[in-house]
């Protein structure tokens, strides 16, 4: 049957096929050539502050990501989302492509950039909704789920998890099963409630990655969570912020987090 459609987010048109460009405003692509048969890596580092309105300020609050690269691709084997690779799979380790951890965090041990059992991948929804989502994944199995953690001086608590499927048909039809949107059909656990981010500006997006950034509603409880699911070709990732206290989790490092992600996935 047709999955159901995600009335929340109206499907984008498919972007068209380009070399991958930089972010604008938040980061800058740099090619640099590999050795031979080993691909071409990718560098990404920041744009400079005062190129993002909003984030004008010495101190904005962003994290302090080490400089990121792309690993090298086996030889001959394209990037997700160039004009050789009409299916959008990732050839990279997903484990490589996971976004490290900023400086100043400390890692979890149990979300160590590994991979992760889908039980541990479950864990991050209601008990409730489990089963169902376990019978989602079981008639569309992953084939692998990579994950890092790590906590801040601040308290807030980073999740990511790459979920890669079979195909991209496969990472789209759990995409629309989950629903995402204002009422989810399965909430993480402690986020109930969500919104969208009305910051969060589509022209930031990566090409060829689709991104939905949602935040708790108000009141929240003990901790604030800020969530975002990325599909990118055959791979879903879900980016989670968690935040105890009042203050709730910073949007910007969030939205930062998300984007150097994504750029990863592109």
């Amino acid at each position: 049957t047709t999955p159901p459609a995600v009335p929340e987010v109206p499907a984008a048109p498919r972007p068209p096929r380009r070399a991958l460009r930089a972010v604008a405003r938040w980061t800058a692509a740099v090619l640099v050539f590999g050795g031979l048969g080993t691909g071409t890596a990718l560098a990404i580092t920041s744009a400079e502050r005062g190129d993002v309105p909003g984030l004008a300020t010495e101190d904005d609050g962003r994290w302090a990501y080490p400089k990121l690269s792309l690993p090298a691709l086996p030889a001959g084997s394209p990037r997700p989302f160039s004009e050789a690779n009409t299916a959008e799979i990732h050839h990279a380790d997903l484990r490589e492509l996971l976004l490290p951890a900023p400086a100043g965090s400390t890692p979890d041990k149990a979300l160590d950039g590994g991979w992760v059992k889908q039980e541990r991948f479950l864990a991050e929804y209601r008990a409730e909704d489990r089963d169902e989502l376990a019978q989602l994944l079981t008639d569309t199995p992953p084939r692998h789920i990579a994950a890092r953690g790590w906590t801040m001086p601040d308290g807030t608590r980073a999740r990511i998890y790459l979920v890669r499927f079979n195909s991209t048909a496969f990472a789209t039809h759990v995409r629309d099963e989950l629903r995402i949107g204002v009422a989810m059909r399965w909430p993480l656990a402690g986020a109930v409630e969500t919104e969208f981010d009305a910051s969060w500006k589509s022209p930031r997006a990566v090409e060829g990655v689709s991104s939905y950034v949602l935040t708790e509603k108000a009141p929240h409880g003990n901790a604030h969570t800020r969530q975002a699911y990325s599909l990118a070709g055959d791979t879903l990732a879900l980016i989670v912020h968690e935040r105890p206290g009042e203050a709730g989790a910073a949007r910007i490092p969030f939205q930062q987090t998300v984007i150097l992600q994504n750029q990863l996935l592109g």
